[in-house]
């Protein structure tokens, strides 16, 4: 389970850790976007250049609450809560967040209770 934080637009901040191809690994913040309905996690094209991760496929045209975006989808490891997961990543330009897609969610459990800020994501299934 990993407790994450309200911002102050009503956001949900997660802390999860990116693992590089080289194994080493770095925590960042993201938040869990339940727009965000057909991937994992979604990063920007200039933070993937740190991680080295390896191309699926180029050019992915997305809806966003921007209109059609072109994205290219990587393989990344990424671990939540402290389990390690192979997920397909969307990378993209301009996106100023991590993003963790609602995808999350049908293997993990969402509880938020913000009048007494409780927030925390906990995994369910897994493979």
């Amino acid at each position: 389970m990993i407790a994450g934080k309200f911002g102050n637009n009503g956001e949900l901040f997660f802390e999860i850790q990116l693992v590089v191809a080289n194994g080493e690994q770095f925590e960042v913040e993201a938040i869990l976007d339940t727009g965000f309905t057909s991937g994992w996690l979604a990063i920007n094209s200039q933070d993937l250049e740190a991680i080295e991760w390896q191309i699926v496929i180029p050019k992915i045209e997305m809806q966003t609450a921007r209109g059609l975006e072109y994205f290219d989808l990587y393989e990344g490891k990424v671990i939540v809560a402290g389990k390690e997961f192979i997920i397909p990543v969307h990378v993209g330009e301009e996106l100023p967040d991590i993003l963790l897609g609602s995808l999350w969610l049908d293997i993990m459990q969402l509880v938020v209770n913000k009048p007494k800020g409780i927030l925390t994501l906990e995994v369910v299934k897994a493979d």
